[in-house]
């Protein structure tokens, strides 16, 4: 095989990621792709939620040849080197790597026999499944371990959780349908005010991880898929983030 034929090209991660986020179930102005264009073959790709200040010096720093901004919107003109592309995914990198249907996040967890729980224009926003009998003090450390921490919790009144559910809203339904279908605790990004009373008279569990918390775990999980992808790709993650 030649040296040429090894290349990584910008549009060639971005067919990867097409298909892994599976954009095609997006509206047209959601799915996401290349950003800025480059020919520049990608060696070494750096990973950001949003373009930060210093993302120039830090890209220089770190010879990065392309970038992948979660949110790209205030990227500025000049504020890169002309020559590095820029990927982007926002709604899809949301719902396939932070909290919602996430098979990767299942499987750090532990939580086995996946079903859906809610659909959004016809795409599951989230999980339910069992995980190892343990106290619900138990799965908080987990949870804290694997997203660095956690911003609120409520806890349940059982003392054993068997059932979870991760879901990337908190509706008053999707409580009620949690709750109903066995779910000991509810795991989403922020709790909601209209899903108090639901929380309540189902007496269910709640932890709230923060959203930037699951964006960050996000980034940390593309970085393995792309790497998985890409023997020789070299991911950088933010150090904003």
């Amino acid at each position: 095989m030649t040296i040429e034929c090894q290349l990584i090209l910008l549009e060639e991660i971005a067919e990867f990621l097409n298909r892994f986020f599976a954009v095609e179930h997006f509206s047209q102005g959601e799915k996401g792709g290349v950003y800025l264009s480059s020919s520049r073959p990608v060696k070494r790709l750096g990973l950001a939620l949003e373009p930060e200040t210093q993302l120039q010096e830090w890209a220089i720093a770190q010879n990065l040849d392309a970038l992948f901004l979660h949110r790209p919107w205030k990227l500025q003109p000049g504020q890169l080197p002309s020559d590095i592309g820029v990927i982007s995914y926002h709604l899809p990198f949301d719902e396939r790597l932070t909290i919602g249907f996430n098979p990767r996040l299942a499987q750090v967890l532990n939580i086995s026999k996946l079903e859906v729980l809610g659909e959004k224009e016809s795409r599951a926003i989230g999980m339910l499944g069992e995980i190892p009998v343990q106290s619900f003090e138990s799965l908080c450390s987990c949870v804290s371990q694997v997203f660095g921490g956690y911003e609120q919790v409520r806890s349940v009144i059982c003392k054993e959780v068997k059932r979870v559910a991760i879901v990337g809203a908190m509706t008053d339904l999707l409580v009620r349908d949690a709750a109903a279908r066995g779910a000991d605790v509810y795991i989403t990004g922020q709790l909601r005010q209209p899903a108090e009373e639901a929380m309540r008279e189902t007496q269910i569990g709640a932890i709230a991880v923060g959203h930037r918390r699951s964006e960050v775990w996000g980034l940390r999980a593309l970085a393995g898929v792309l790497q998985e992808r890409w023997l020789r790709l070299e991911v950088v993650l933010s150090h904003f983030d």
